[in-house]
């Protein structure tokens, strides 16, 4: 690889020379603020020198620009030529020229004068800021690269080289032409090299030059930073640029999802052999030898160069990740990644080598070492006495304890050192591999748990090095059962969600995915997975207390601690108690999240700690009381209350939850929320030719004299209807404090309240409801007297207390009344639990008194 030499412009400047702080960093030192001499002998004042624009040609037309010089009090001329003012020098004025176009002749002739030129864009960026205008040697057009230091590696061609290098300059980029700590962006378009390699080791993102051409296209945005996350991102150099890979010893599912792997990181995959290849990757537990004679170009690495290398997202380096044959020297020579005993160097290779060599020597070229030593926080056993020559049965059950106490705290040991030490460490080589927020959902209260569970350890290590039969073990869990207590039920109770959230991260987060590869293959996992680890709290104390129940089977009745092991098993039993009921409640209240997310407009007051959700129906109406008729129908039935919602004609977007995760848009609208107390009785529809699946509720809201009534079809296989009605009723039982629960179902014939689902499922009542459906919505389109729903709301709800205490009303009256149901809020009615929805139920023409008081 050829490193950039100095490439000289047609003007004879050094294009790769170091930029000055003053030109570069645009920290405006402005020569319109040339200080003024001190006058303290009698000297007399300097004159001030005023700063004059020039706004040229195209420039001269943008209003903004214009408002952006009177706004920082500059003054300044319009002018369609600079010959003029492009020689004219003045003691009084520093002619500083606008612009627009800064690929036009007048650019590079006032550049070639020594004259000052900016663009729009970094005028109006002062302007903004409040701040003078920037003093630069060179044009400067925006400051897209405002305080950004780049280097350049790998480029050949010098008139591309020299190509980026100006549009860095115009966009307050600073060039480095050798490799330092100080370089904020390495632009690579090779992967070899020194300076490739030890900004691989610093964590200095690598760019593609297409980085900076589309910079360049975003000039004119002025609030634009090419530094940006999101924005950088796209132009990264990916781990596997120029690499071909082939993959052996691997069995057919993993190396497919590493050929996939590799694609996505930009490498391509070649068949084992190809003299094409440039890295053969190697699975060490299954590959003794290889099956052909590598050539001395060829990279023969274990699998922890792959993925460390996407972990890392750039590429490692391979040379501490070599395959070798066993008893035999390496396949190849260990080449050092930063050799400085090249012969025949000259003095500029020399140079940038000792800077690399400086910069590296504290500096670990590769973040993964192949094998990383056990971690533990544990102090060294104490339990190094010799054994007592005779073993009762209790000493080894309490011993058994000790031990697996022991495994288990090597094993939260492990979690924590192993993972989320690791995840949690700032300075990451390619940025943060997870959010805050997930790391702390994945490992939640693990770090509590284990600070408990070293002090019982180190309890139960004391106790059995001074063993006697009188030692008390049900003292040390009685000792820590309350910060067991405390520390438990956080992580067993969102266990679920825990693992939920590895899988979910480990398939968008491919760096992610590579860090779980290489560590859970370190020998303290045992080839665990970190999943597989952290079911271990969930299922230690269980464990523990058989081991205590086994322990007081081997104690004699007359030992103190009998009494003491049975308190301890009682206390670990309530602890358990609590967590299953704990999660119980929260998996309870999870549900009501989900139906409050799922439901668009549900009522806040759902969500209740004494509430939850039993059961969920899929239906179709069969009546026009609630929705229309085959109107997709789903019942949410909870311990006190039913929540009809019907499915969304449209969906419009999602949203995002308080914790940064996506939604799926809400599928459906609520449409009423029951008082399982309103219910007055079930009814069970007889199955007919004409009527399959179809069950009734008889409903009567407390401000009614009358009944209503909603009948559904159920649509799905499960739960039978016959399940349903019954686990329906028995909750209705238990709100209304009835004990006979069976006697709220009642048998019927669909003809007796005029139902049917006979034409439920046919094109042409499909056809016919859709027509229907379009027909409403094209009369409220062309409707000439539209008024504003919370106007409408309110002279409807005026209107209806009007007519509340007539005792007689008319059928227009009757009906205006159930039409405000569907229109008033529910929201607004108060109750200390849920509504009551006093206005949900109106009365309505057709109202079913006649059909229903026989049921009563």
């Amino acid at each position: 690889m050829a490193d950039n030499s100095t490439l000289m412009s047609e003007t004879g400047r050094s294009l790769l020379v170091d930029s000055s702080i003053l030109d570069s960093k645009i920290t405006e030192s402005s020569k319109e603020k040339i200080f003024t001499a001190s006058a303290s002998d009698g000297e007399e004042e300097m004159p001030q020198i005023e700063t004059r624009v020039i706004v040229v040609q195209e420039a001269s037309k943008c209003k903004e620009l214009l408002d952006a010089l009177e706004e920082i009090k500059v003054p300044y001329l319009k002018a369609e030529s600079v010959e003029e003012y492009r020689d004219a020098e003045s003691p009084e004025f520093e002619t500083v020229f606008v612009i627009a176009d800064f690929h036009a002749p007048v650019c590079e002739d006032l550049y070639k004068a020594d004259c000052r030129v900016l663009g729009p864009p970094i005028v109006m960026h002062c302007a903004r800021r409040g701040e003078a205008l920037p003093f630069s040697c060179r044009p400067l057009y925006c400051a897209s690269m405002l305080n950004l230091v780049l280097c350049f590696t790998g480029f050949r061609k010098k008139e591309e080289l020299v190509k980026l290098v100006t549009l860095v300059h115009h966009m307050g980029g600073i060039i480095r032409r050798d490799f330092s700590s100080k370089v904020t962006h390495l632009v690579a378009n090779s992967t070899q090299g020194d300076k490739f390699r030890v900004a691989v080791s610093l964590g200095t993102p690598i760019m593609k030059a297409e980085w900076i051409y589309k910079s360049w296209e975003r000039r004119d945005e002025i609030d634009f930073c090419a530094a940006d996350e999101e924005f950088k991102n796209e132009f990264k150099v990916p781990p596997f640029q120029d690499c071909m890979l082939s993959f052996l010893g691997f069995s057919e599912e993993e190396q497919k999802s590493m050929e996939e792997m590799t694609e996505m990181q930009g490498g391509q995959h070649l068949p084992v052999g190809d003299e094409r290849c440039t890295h053969l990757i190697v699975e060490e537990n299954t590959v003794k030898e290889l099956p052909f004679e590598p050539s001395q170009s060829l990279y023969v690495v274990k699998q922890e160069w792959f993925w460390g290398s996407i972990q890392m997202d750039a590429r490692a380096g391979e040379s501490i990740y070599l395959f070798e044959k066993a008893d035999s020297p390496e396949l190849k020579t260990s080449v050092s990644q930063l050799s400085l005993s090249t012969p025949n160097s000259n003095r500029k290779r020399r140079r940038l080598r000792e800077r690399l060599l400086q910069l590296t020597r504290d500096t670990d070229m590769s973040p993964f070492p192949p094998q990383t030593p056990k971690l533990s926080c544990m102090k060294p056993s104490k339990n190094s006495t010799p054994l007592p020559p005779k073993q009762s049965a209790r000493w080894q059950v309490a011993m058994e304890l000790y031990q697996t106490e022991s495994n288990y705290v090597d094993i939260l040991t492990t979690i924590i050192q192993v993972f989320q030490v690791p995840l949690e460490k700032e300075g990451q080589l390619g940025g943060p591999i997870l959010a805050a927020e997930e790391i702390k959902t994945i490992f939640g209260s693990i770090p509590d748990i284990l600070d408990v569970h070293i002090k019982i350890q180190e309890d139960l290590e004391d106790l059995m090095i001074n063993w006697t039969e009188s030692k008390s073990i049900g003292d040390v869990i009685l000792k820590y059962s309350k910060d067991l207590l405390k520390t438990y039920p956080p992580f067993v109770n969102f266990f679920e969600m825990s693992k939920e959230t590895i899988t979910k991260c480990e398939k968008q987060k491919p760096r992610f995915h590579a860090f779980l590869k290489i560590n859970q293959a370190k020998p303290e996992c045992g080839r665990q997975s970190l999943a597989e680890l952290l079911i271990r709290p969930v299922q230690r104390l269980p464990s523990v207390a058989l081991l205590l129940n086994d322990l007081k089977k081997h104690t004699a009745e007359d030992n103190p601690d009998k009494a003491t092991l049975e308190r301890a098993i009682e206390s670990l039993k309530e602890v358990m108690t609590h967590i299953n009921e704990d999660k119980r409640k929260t998996e309870a209240q999870r549900q009501i999240f989900d139906v409050v997310y799922e439901v668009d407009g549900c009522p806040a007051n759902l969500l209740s700690s004494h509430r939850s959700l039993i059961q969920r129906l899929e239906t179709v109406a069969l009546g026009d009381d609630l929705c229309d008729r085959g109107e997709q129908v789903t019942l949410f039935l909870f311990n006190d209350c039913l929540e009809v919602a019907r499915k969304r004609r449209k969906v419009i977007g999602g949203f995002k939850s308080p914790h940064g995760q996506n939604r799926p848009p809400a599928s459906l609208k609520h449409v009423v929320l029951m008082p399982l107390s309103q219910i007055k009785k079930v009814l069970d529809i007889r199955e007919t030719e004409d009527c399959h699946k179809a069950f009734a509720l008889v409903v009567r809201p407390p401000t009614e004299q009358t009944n209503l009534l909603f009948s559904f079809q159920i649509t799905t296989e499960e739960p039978p209807k016959e399940d349903w009605l019954k686990t329906l009723c028995r909750h209705l039982a238990n709100t209304i404090c009835k004990a006979d629960a069976e006697n709220l179902i009642f048998a019927t014939d669909p003809d007796s309240i005029e139902v049917n689902t006979k034409d439920m499922d046919s094109t042409l009542s499909r056809a016919s409801r859709a027509i229907k459906k379009t027909s409403k919505r094209v009369t409220r389109a062309f409707s000439f007297s539209k008024t504003p729903k919370g106007a409408l709301r309110r002279v409807l709800m005026a209107h209806s207390s009007s007519v509340e205490g007539k005792s007689v009303c008319t059928t227009s009256e009757n009906y205006l009344g159930g039409r405000q149901a569907s229109m008033s809020s529910l929201a607004g009615i108060h109750s200390p639990s849920l509504l009551n929805l006093p206005s949900a139920f109106e009365k309505r023409s057709h109202t079913l008194s006649r059909s229903t008081t026989h049921l009563i």
